[in-house]
């Protein structure tokens, strides 16, 4: 009993590593992928120049500086004005500089959210390329296999029409299959070049000349609940997250909106250099005038619009929430749909399969001693590719749609 528990654990262990070791070198396309991605570097940079803007919204204006020489002095009672330089400087209304760099960071965050949504919707085009290339490669290989198959029955067929036992038929029914397989096997050879092309373009990289695809795929199922994958998704979906934090700034936008209505504060001061006059020396005297002003917005229907604007906006981006909330819930039950399939068709098809391979010996034993037709065994031996090709099919739309439902949660 003991050693029937290491010998368990130690094949647990071994297949743990082989399932390892097969995801490695998926993880590995999908790091190339974010890491060339022109796509993915261009929302990447989009939000990179987002986060640029909250320096320039939260610095106060630039002061002004004005220089004005009298060419013709001015003759006042202490003398004649040469020249007179004045500086401003305006200052909005308290709060105001604080809620547009809030909502320029929120719209920053927002941009982020995006260039996450746009890195999981890469994950999962590179994953679903991925399956897609190991189905293409394992129907060439069953494909191969059916030819190499029904090559040996033609063999037969040739000795026990030359002994005069079956019709030539026989042999011109096996010539017509194999035609057959062999442009199916040509299409899918045509076809796994377009996926690979696919694929490293999605990695935007030619320099991998061949693509490790395993001879098995894995087939782990989806890890937690429908109910806590559905709460995950309107948790953690990236749209999701970047419509909040557009909200979000649309509320800090409001609020500058609505200081925009007040005053704003203008502080300032001439200064003015005198020149030689009878009561004082050239030079010598200066005046220094401060000066406070404020902006009056008088024109309220203009603030008023700015505010309603933002009320408009904010009341379209809930709209537009819920209307993401049902068009993912939508999409997760069909993923979620699409999961269950694939693992019902994986258990028919593995059923089937073997029932076919059972009944195809049992008519080739007959065909040998002469109490078969033929023909039942070529419509047996095509149903014995069709299972293969739809189990194979049904193992990666299983992992396609594991990917899908972990693309809507944000993975």
């Amino acid at each position: 009993m003991r050693k029937i528990k290491i010998i368990t654990l130690l094949l647990f262990v071994l297949l743990t590593s082989w399932v390892t070791a097969q995801r490695e070198d998926l993880d590995n396309y999908l790091r190339i992928a974010s890491e060339n991605n022109p796509e993915l570097k261009a929302k990447f940079n989009d939000y990179m120049a987002a986060l640029e803007i909250a320096p320039q919204v939260k610095a106060l204006p630039d002061p002004q500086v004005a220089f004005a020489y009298f060419i013709s002095p001015v003759e006042t009672r202490v003398g004649p004005q040469q020249f007179r330089i004045s500086a401003s400087h305006l200052f909005p209304w308290f709060g105001t500089l604080a809620a547009k760099e809030n909502a320029a960071i929120r719209t920053a965050k927002a941009k982020y959210e995006l260039f996450e949504e746009t890195k999981s919707k890469l994950f999962n085009e590179v994953r679903g390329a991925y399956f897609n290339l190991y189905f293409n490669k394992k129907a060439i290989a069953i494909t191969l296999e059916n030819i190499e198959i029904l090559q040996t029955f033609q063999k037969l067929a040739t000795i026990k029409v030359e002994v005069g036992k079956v019709s030539v038929v026989d042999e011109y029914r096996i010539e017509m299959e194999i035609n057959e397989l062999e442009n199916q096997l040509a299409l899918l050879k045509d076809q796994e070049y377009v996926l690979e092309v696919m694929f490293k373009n999605f990695l935007n990289t030619h320099e991998i000349e061949s693509i490790s695809v395993p001879d098995d795929l894995w087939r782990n199922d989806f890890p937690i609940s429908k109910q806590a994958a559905l709460d995950s998704v309107t948790t953690n979906n990236h749209q999701l997250l970047s419509i909040e934090l557009q909200q979000a700034a649309l509320e800090y936008q409001r609020d500058v909106a609505k200081r925009s209505g007040n005053p704003n504060f203008n502080i300032g001061f001439d200064y003015i250099l005198m020149g030689k006059g009878e009561n004082n020396l050239a030079g010598k005297d200066a005046f220094i005038f401060p000066s406070v002003g404020l902006t009056i917005p008088l024109y309220r229907n203009k603030y008023k619009a700015k505010v309603q604007e933002v009320i408009y906006l904010e009341a379209t981006k809930s709209f537009e929430k819920e209307n993401k909330n049902n068009l993912l819930e939508t999409l997760f039950e069909n993923g979620w749909k699409d999961y269950h399939d694939a693992k019902r068709r994986i258990q028919l098809y593995d059923t089937q399969l073997d029932l076919a391979l059972k009944a195809i010996k049992i008519l080739e034993t007959g065909y040998v001693t002469g109490n078969k037709d033929f023909e039942e065994i070529l419509r047996m031996e095509r149903k014995v590719l069709t299972y293969h090709l739809e189990k194979e099919k049904a193992i990666a739309d299983k992992q396609g749609a594991i990917s899908f439902l972990n693309y809507l949660m944000g993975k």
